[in-house]
């Protein structure tokens, strides 16, 4: 059943890419694996799948322990402080930067310490809904600008959470101002600053997506299945 879903998934993926009149390998496709057991994602691993996404710093310590260390890694949740010294040195990327506070304070300073960059996305609230996390977009450039001046950090694209939608299509406008706002800002070629990836689009809205651009979408329900909170 797993692979059959992740079957689906690609083909969909692909799908849409040939709409666009993209090309596949242009765009990741993130296992979103959060609560679901390590063995569930050893079963993805093994029938090739590299790449996974996490909402929560302490899955992320755990699986990275356990499952094999040729893992990608993506924090996609909304990061606290105090808790980035766990994971700097585990992940590939965090999507959820939305604020000069979580970057400079703590990512800084644990980069520095370790010598790594990391490579991260800031997350923008399109919608301006309340109930998210998230730069607003008049406020993108500003924060873009701040954040490029932060040794061992590198911006590397924006990422957004659309609304929850039953037709997906309502979900096109805010995926096409993503867009949008990546190319004013690539435009001003700020050093430390590429706009090469757009993390949008999940299991509801993931064609739609990729139709407008996005490079990773994130998709756990249409993987793994409905989500158990009670497994973790």
């Amino acid at each position: 059943m797993l692979k059959d879903n992740f079957d689906k998934v690609n083909a969909n993926i692909q799908a849409a890419c040939d709409r666009a009149g993209r090309n596949r390998e242009d765009v990741t496709l993130i296992a979103v694996s959060k609560t679901k057991p390590i063995q569930m994602l050893q079963e993805a691993y093994d029938f090739g799948v590299r790449v996974f996404g996490e909402n929560k710093v302490q899955e992320i310590v755990d699986k990275y322990e356990a499952l094999p260390k040729d893992i990608s890694w993506h924090m996609i949740g909304h990061l606290q402080r105090n808790k980035v010294k766990y994971i700097i040195d585990k992940v590939d990327m965090i999507h959820s930067v939305d604020s000069l506070r979580l970057a400079e304070n703590n990512l800084k300073k644990k980069q520095q310490k370790n010598d790594l960059i990391i490579k991260i996305l800031i997350e923008v609230n399109v919608a301006k809904e309340e109930s998210k996390f998230g730069v607003m977009p008049e406020k993108v450039e500003e924060l873009v600008s701040q954040v490029s001046q932060l040794p061992h950090i590198r911006i590397c694209g924006l990422m957004t959470i659309a609304p929850f939608v039953e037709n997906p299509e309502e979900n096109r406008i805010y995926f096409n101002r993503l867009r949008n706002i990546a190319v004013d800002i690539e435009r001003k070629k700020s050093d430390n600053v590429i706009m090469s990836i757009l993390s949008m689009g999940m299991t509801n809205d993931y064609e739609v997506a990729i139709e407008e651009g996005s490079t990773m979408v994130r998709v756990g329900t249409g993987l793994f299945g409905a989500r158990n909170y009670n497994q973790v």
